[in-house]
């Protein structure tokens, strides 16, 4: 999901000011800082401690976790595979401008897009850059990010999962050569851990500081403060707020819901700076989201799980279900079909109107019936120039008119 939030952002997020460091914990590099105007700054990068500190004592959750959709949200080329193909016949992606084209190439030098205009015969102007940044990790899809000195843009050419082939990346008009869309400070916010800004420009960032994929503290908060205790001679007490760490799975359910509300909660706008969010803070201060702003206003399929699962019946009959009720996020989950057990936590088999056709079968897959994939509205591409929208797992569980997944 997070791939198709990163398109959104692009074209929708402004910017505001940069603010400083989160309350609630220590000087040493993570305490709070709030200007006289209330703008929040994120802690400085010395508060935090990286995946490899965190993996050094919690070994068997890094193991895991390391594999995740979530970690490899963002990557560099080479540390994981790109999903497309570069083999000659499959790296190239025509448009609807019969004289443009894309071709996308690997040497020892790297990976490339290049856009290719043929003015005439024997006439071709054509213009290349480095993929230096590959956003998502191909579950839907992969967009990818280039350099232009030390400003951020992405590409012209994604990668679909569903249509197993290149298109157009989100939102970027067929038959148009473009290499400027610029990728702000939103957009990293969800798909890396850790950034320097630098503007203006918006996407003008300092190249060395940025920490790609989500790291085990973007859920559990600077961690710096927390090893070092933990690494002294008089140990804080487990489970107490000498730990100087968050888990999330303590929090009230509301806190609980920002947490993943902050990357699943569709195109928000901030007004804060990006990275000032803390586990444990109120996400409505720091992001609105302007297209969902009456209760009856529809959520499309893409990005808003948080809202479609606030709206199911399942989640209003409960005071205790989250997003981590049915996901561990600490291990990858492609099976929609393994979750059923926990519908059957609350729910019998035998009340479900299709039991009587089905059976005990039922109890496979509640979740292709309840929470079907559909076509979302919000974001689409084209390939061959044809128009193409992914289906999206829908987060509002509810019993669907032709119970069936599109």
């Amino acid at each position: 999901m997070a791939f198709f939030l990163l398109a959104l952002l692009v074209l929708f997020s402004p910017y505001y000011g940069q603010g400083q460091l989160p309350e609630s914990v220590s000087p040493e590099g993570q305490a709070p800082s709030i200007s006289s105007k209330g703008e929040k700054k994120p802690p400085p990068r010395r508060a935090y401690a990286g995946d490899a500190e965190c993996g050094s004592c919690h070994q068997e959750k890094a193991k895991t976790y390391f594999g995740t959709a979530h970690h490899i949200a963002s990557y560099l080329p080479g540390e994981h595979p790109i999903a497309g193909s570069f083999a000659p016949g499959s790296n190239i992606l025509k448009t609807a401008n019969p004289f443009l084209h894309f071709e996308m190439s690997a040497t020892k030098e790297g990976y490339f897009q290049t856009a290719v205009e043929e003015l005439g015969p024997s006439d071709k102007i054509s213009r290349t850059e480095r993929i230096a940044i590959v956003a998502g990790a191909a579950r839907k899809g992969q967009s990818y990010l280039f350099w232009k000195g030390d400003e951020l843009f992405q590409l012209p050419v994604a990668y679909w999962t569903d249509l197993a082939s290149w298109g157009n990346s989100p939102g970027f008009r067929d038959g148009s050569p473009r290499f400027d869309r610029a990728i702000v400070p939103r957009c990293l916010e969800c798909h890396g851990s850790y950034f320097e800004w630098m503007p203006p420009p918006v996407n003008h960032y300092n190249k060395s500081s940025i920490v790609l994929g989500i790291w085990c503290e973007k859920c559990h908060g600077p961690g710096r403060e927390h090893v070092a205790r933990n690494r002294s001679k008089t140990p804080p007490r487990s489970g107490t707020t000498e730990e100087a760490i968050v888990n999330p799975g303590s929090l009230s359910r509301d806190r609980q819901m920002d947490v993943c509300g902050l990357c699943h909660s569709g195109a928000a706008t901030p007004i804060q700076a990006s990275l000032s969010f803390m586990p444990g803070d109120v996400l409505d201060d720091y992001i609105v989201n302007l297209q969902y702003a009456t209760s009856d206003t529809p959520v499309d399929v893409h990005a808003s799980q948080v809202q479609l699962l606030e709206k199911s019946r399942c989640f209003k009959s409960s005071t205790t279900l989250t997003c981590t009720t049915c996901h561990d996020v600490h291990t990858q989950q492609r099976d929609a079909a393994a979750f059923s057990p926990h519908c059957l936590n609350c729910h019998q088999a035998k009340d479900c109107g299709r039991y009587a056709k089905m059976g005990d079968q039922i109890v496979h897959n509640c979740i292709d019936c309840h929470m079907p994939r559909q076509q979302t509205q919000a974001i689409f591409s084209f390939e061959g120039g044809k128009k193409f929208q992914p289906l999206v797992r829908n987060h509002r569980i509810a019993i669907y008119p032709d119970g069936t997944s599109q």
